[in-house]
């Protein structure tokens, strides 16, 4: 596959699951990162030794950049959450958006990406997601496409998150969405056993949903293409949806904080900073350690939390390359 070149201002960069999607996608990444998160900015130079860091979003500007190819954005969501009570573009944090839309006037990227949380489509009564496409649309030039996407097509993560690109250029005529849901199977054995279970924020005994159950696998299972998420080889999550669970529902969103259960028999163990890694797409170990050495759990959990899924940038970034690359 012919690799294509970019330069990629990643603002809100975290641990960069985007620059990973893209370049799994076939794109060779120059990035020019963005964070303010002291871990993030470490883990990134340290899995990206060549990218540049350009400090808080606030201080980058365009006309100190390269022309830049692809923008992507991932801005902080807790305004537009449930947990953040909804504050919406009147949050602090949410209107950082503003700083993203200031940078792509500045660079007229070929291609931006903003990732946030499901509630952006209904906060203050759709209000603020009509305002967010117009701010867009007054950039002009740009071809606006969104969707829903769910962790869960790809990994057993029930995370859902709108995706928004907006692209120049000729390409293929064709559409980055809709993108289906192309980590499930449909055999037999997804029929019999459902989805897999969700990862919750919290851990306990109460039942409630708030662990992963752990068990053995008979051999029938073990067809079915497992991810395994546990550091054992008895804990298994499924593409094709299984077992791991509380009533086989797809397993709670990973947050930032208080990290999710697994329960052993009768022991309820918390999910390792590695099973978060693999749950949101990172290979093993990829928070472990920094430009400046090595990086504590909590903070890991923290990271992972905050992260983009690996997997679905991965998909957004397979259709862009068709599209609006025609590659």
């Amino acid at each position: 596959m012919e690799k294509i070149k970019i330069n990629h201002l990643d603002l809100f960069s975290g641990i960069g699951g985007f620059h990973l999607g893209f370049e799994r996608a076939g794109f060779e990444v120059n990035s020019y990162f963005s964070e303010i998160d002291k871990y993030a900015i470490q883990v990134y130079k340290h899995k990206f030794k060549n990218s540049n860091y350009v400090g808080s979003v606030t201080d980058v500007r365009g006309g100190d950049l390269p022309k830049i190819d692809i923008i992507t954005f991932g801005s902080p969501c807790q305004d537009f959450s449930l947990a953040g009570k909804r504050k919406g573009l009147r949050g602090e944090r949410s209107s950082l958006i503003g700083e993203a839309i200031r940078l792509i006037r500045e660079t007229r990227p070929r291609v931006f990406i903003w990732e946030n949380v499901k509630g952006t489509f209904s906060s203050n009564n759709r209000q603020d997601f009509a305002a967010i496409l117009q701010a867009f649309a007054n950039i002009g030039g740009y071809r606006l496409e969104w969707q829903l996407l769910n962790t869960k097509w790809f990994l057993p993560q029930n995370r859902e998150r709108v995706y928004l690109v907006g692209y120049i250029g000729d390409g293929s005529g064709g559409q980055i969405f809709p993108i289906r849901e192309g980590g499930r199977q449909t055999d037999e054995l997804q029929r019999q056993q459902g989805n897999t279970c969700t990862l919750t924020t919290r851990y306990g005994a109460d039942g409630n949903g708030s662990y992963i159950i752990e068990r053995k696998l008979d051999a029938q299972e073990i067809k079915v293409n497992p991810v395994q998420i546990g550091q054992s080889k008895k804990t298994f999550a499924y593409k094709s949806g299984t077992m791991i669970g509380k009533d086989n529902q797809d397993a709670f969103t990973i947050r930032s904080a208080n990290p999710n259960g697994v329960k052993t028999e009768n022991i309820i163990r918390r999910l390792t900073p590695i099973e978060c890694e693999r749950l949101q797409g990172f290979p093993d170990n990829w928070t472990k350690e920094g430009s400046e050495g090595m990086i504590s759990d909590t903070q890991r959990y923290k990271m992972c939390g905050n992260a983009v899924t690996v997997d679905v940038v991965e998909a957004v970034a397979n259709n862009i390359r068709k599209v609006v690359y025609a590659k």
